[in-house]
C-alpha cells in the first residue's frame, strides 16, 4: 500500500471516530437515534442493551454479502473495511456514554448532526463507506434506477416510524433534526469548504473590464465565445473565478466601466488549480520535478 492508500485509510478511521464518538457522547445519553442500520442498533440498544457495533456488523453481514453476489468484489472490498471499522469504533466508543455532554435534546441533536456529518463526510471524501443503508439503497439502484438518496431516506423514514411508535413523537424528531443537519454537513464535508463564486459578464466593452479585473482585483480572467440569440451578434463573455471578498469589487468596477453591463454571480463549491490550491511557483516547480523524472526514466540528457 503506497502512502496515498495509507493516508486514505487513516481517513476513513478519523472519520469513523468521529461519527461513533458524536453517536456516544450526544446522540444516546439523550435517548435520540441515528439513520440506517445503526438506528436499528440502537432501538435494540434501548431496548435490550445490546452492544450497537456488534448489532450492527451483523446487520450488515447479510447485506455485505449480497453486495459481492450482485455489484462485485471491486465494491465490496472498501465497503468491508469501513463497515467494520466503524462497528468496532461504535463500541470502542461506548464508555462516552457516560458523559451527558449536552443534557438539552435539541442542542444534542444539533450537535450530534454537526459531528455525525463531519464523520461521515470525511469518509466518503476518502471514497470510503460504512455500509448500511448505502449497501441496499446501491443494490435497488442497479436493478430498478431509483435514485439513491431517495431509498435511503425512505427507509431511514421506515425506521423513524418504528421509534415514533416505540418511544415516542420528540425523540423521533429530534432524531429527525439530527439526520436533517448531519446530511448538510456530509455533503458540506465532501464537496469542500473552498467556497467561491463564478462570475459571467457580458458587456460591449468586456475587455476593458478583463483588463480591470486583471490588474486592479489580481484574478485570472477567461474569454467565452457567446451569440446572442435574438441579434446573432458575437459576444465576447467573460468568466472569471473570485473569493467572497473580491465580488464586490468586481461589481463596482463593471458598473463604473458599463453600467449596462449583464452580470451573473454563482456558487462554486470546490475550485482546485492555479490561484486557488497552489501557487503558481509550486506547480512550475512540480511540473519541473516531472519532467526530470521523466528524462530521467528515458534515459535523455537533462
Amino acid at each position: 500500500m503506497n502512502g496515498a492508500g495509507v493516508l486514505r485509510h487513516l481517513g476513513i478511521l478519523a472519520g469513523c471516530l468521529i461519527s461513533s464518538s458524536s453517536i456516544n457522547l450526544f446522540l444516546i445519553p439523550n435517548h435520540l437515534l441515528s439513520g440506517g442500520l445503526t438506528g436499528i442498533g440502537i432501538i435494540v440498544y434501548y431496548l435490550a442493551g445490546l452492544p450497537v457495533g456488534a448489532q450492527t456488523l451483523v446487520y450488515n453481514l447479510p447485506l455485505l454479502f449480497a453486495a459481492y453476489k450482485t455489484l462485485g468484489r471491486a465494491y465490496i472490498g472498501d465497503v468491508v473495511f469501513g463497515t467494520v471499522l466503524f462497528s468496532i469504533c461504535i463500541d470502542a466508543t461506548r464508555w462516552l456514554n457516560v458523559f451527558e455532554a449536552v443534557p438539552d435534546p435539541m442542542l444534542a441533536a444539533i450537535y450530534g448532526g454537526v459531528f455525525n456529518g463531519i464523520g461521515y463526510g470525511i469518509i466518503f471524501r476518502m471514497n470510503g463507506s460504512s455500509g448500511g443503508l448505502d449497501i441496499v439503497a446501491a443494490i435497488v439502484k442497479k436493478y430498478y434506477s431509483f435514485n439513491m438518496g431517495g431509498v435511503i431516506f425512505a427507509l431511514n423514514c421506515v425506521i423513524m416510524s418504528a421509534a415514533a411508535a416505540m418511544f415516542g413523537l420528540m425523540p423521533a424528531m429530534y432524531t429527525l433534526i439530527s439526520m436533517f443537519v448531519s446530511a448538510a454537513l456530509t455533503d458540506k464535508v465532501v464537496a469542500g469548504f473552498t467556497y467561491r463564486k463564478v462570475v459571467i459578464l457580458i458587456s460591449e466593452v468586456t475587455d476593458v473590464i478583463a483588463e480591470g479585473i486583471i490588474h486592479e482585483v489580481g484574478r485570472g480572467v477567461t474569454f467565452l465565445e457567446g451569440e446572442g440569440a435574438f441579434t446573432h451578434q458575437e459576444k465576447k463573455v467573460l468568466f472569471v473565478v473570485v473569493n467572497l471578498t473580491q465580488i464586490s469589487r468586481i461589481k463596482r468596477l463593471a458598473t463604473a466601466l458599463d453600467p449596462q453591463a449583464f452580470m451573473i454571480v454563482m456558487d462554486a463549491n470546490e475550485v482546485m488549480g492555479r490561484g486557488f490550491t497552489l501557487p503558481g511557483v509550486k506547480i512550475e516547480a512540480m511540473l519541473r520535478d516531472r519532467e526530470a523524472a521523466r528524462k530521467g526514466e528515458t534515459g535523455e540528457q537533462i
